[in-house]
């Protein structure tokens, strides 16, 4: 297929530009909401217990879990890609 067979939409006045943007913007609109539901419920899944104790390697040795969060309410983990024959970290 060659650029002046790619099939495009028609053509069509402001206003009845207007009318079927309008209905787009409807679906984007219950598209949002109903993502927006979804991530709620996410957000109210059950939690578990972490039964098993993890142990990570940082710069002061092995820390467990808690140690980690040592006090904190919340973690924030960075996941960072860097191999050794690499000169810089992983772009992606």
């Amino acid at each position: 297929m060659t650029t002046d067979q790619i099939a495009h939409p028609p053509i069509v006045s402001k206003s009845e530009w207007l009318g079927e943007r309008l209905k787009l913007l409807k679906h984007e609109k219950e598209l949002t909401k109903q993502y927006d539901k979804v991530s709620a419920e996410r957000r109210r899944l059950p939690m578990g217990k972490i039964a098993k104790e993890y142990l990570f390697q940082g710069t002061e040795g092995l820390q467990t879990l808690s140690m980690l969060f040592d006090g904190c309410r919340q973690l924030i983990v960075y996941h960072f890609m860097f191999d050794p024959d690499w000169d810089a970290g992983c772009s992606g």
